[in-house]
């Protein structure tokens, strides 16, 4: 198995002059911050759409996403994963388990753990969603062109605090084999 290594790049030696002004004054960077605003905007809308046909939003589609990549994952460490209240995180469950699409079962050697998984419906849904989100991803790849890929993951990994990022890329790359080991087998 191999491990994810990130390497976060330091400043590039040469430095466009937007850049070296922002720099020196400290001033905020809005090109970027309104570029990820905008690009979180388009890159949820589609899912969007379809969601709010179902009655849902994007809490619901950031649960079903997180269960349907780790089948099995207790509710509290999707609590961890969504740093949200258990409240917040009560209501949405509750409805994407009514509406068949996430079933939670106690835990094998303890009972009072809550497990969930995606159903086949709540997989095709997720799978629906991931689809349309792969497919942006992919034309702006193909765009972009050679190193691409490597080079959105090392900006995307050095957004996330620094005290979460290893345990966010194992967190992936675990999600990653478990879907691997699944496709052997068959599943």
């Amino acid at each position: 198995m191999a491990d994810i290594n990130v390497t976060v790049v330091p400043d590039r030696v040469t430095t466009s002059e937007p850049e070296v002004k922002a720099k020196a004054s400290g001033a905020p960077t809005w090109d970027l911050i309104e570029l990820l605003f905008f690009a979180y905007r388009d890159f949820v809308g589609h899912p969007d759409g379809i969601l709010e046909n179902l009655g849902f939003g994007r809490a619901h589609h950031r649960v079903l996403h997180f269960v349907n990549r780790n089948p099995g994952m207790k509710v509290a460490e999707l609590l961890d994963i969504l740093k949200i209240t258990k409240q917040s995180l009560g209501r949405v469950l509750k409805q994407l388990i009514d509406q068949g699409y996430v079933v939670q079962q106690e835990g094998a050697n303890d009972r009072r753990q809550r497990l969930l998984y995606a159903t086949a419906k709540g997989e095709q849904l997720a799978m629906q969603l991931a689809g349309l989100q792969t497919a942006r991803i992919a034309r702006v790849l193909a765009e972009i062109g050679p190193g691409g890929r490597e080079s959105a993951r090392r900006f995307l990994a050095g957004m996330i605090d620094a005290d979460d990022r290893d345990h966010v890329l194992r967190l992936i790359a675990d999600a990653d084999r478990a879907r691997l080991r699944g496709r052997d087998r068959g599943s």
